[in-house]
């Protein structure tokens, strides 16, 4: 597994520079990213809109199905399932991907999305289930 084009992949995102998304750790079939709750990502109520929660949980399932596919592939969500727990009012949000089954075809995904408040605690508010396609160059 090359982190290295982990990375490279990531800094190529728009959206995940938007929301002031992060890696914060790579390994193979799994990949963690978080991102900062700012007012321009939170709904009406303060909460963390689900937008930012699916986007967050999304690249965080991608990118650990990429750590397991060959140099020169990217991947693509072909499908994403997202269930939302509960409001996310901390002060930002961990995503968590992992790989449930790897295939050349097809990569099941799995995410879970936490909150961390200030003083460090974390609540789960989202799980997301999906599949991944690896598509070349």
């Amino acid at each position: 597994m090359n982190q290295q084009r982990i990375r490279d992949s990531f800094a190529r995102q728009g959206l995940m520079k938007t929301l002031g998304a992060t890696i914060d750790a790579i390994a193979e079939g799994r990949v963690i990213l978080s991102a900062p709750l700012q007012p321009e990502t939170c709904q009406q109520h303060g909460f963390a809109h689900a937008g930012l929660t699916f986007a967050l949980g999304d690249s965080a399932a991608g990118y650990s199905a990429l750590t397991t596919m060959p140099e020169g592939a990217e991947v693509l969500t072909a499908e994403m399932k997202i269930n939302l727990l509960a409001p996310a009012d901390g002060i930002r949000l961990i995503a968590t991907g992992e790989v449930m089954k790897p295939g050349r075809r097809l990569v099941v995904t799995r995410a879970t999305v936490d909150t961390e408040y200030d003083d460090g605690r974390r609540k789960t508010v989202a799980i997301l289930q999906g599949t991944m396609v690896p598509v070349t160059g």
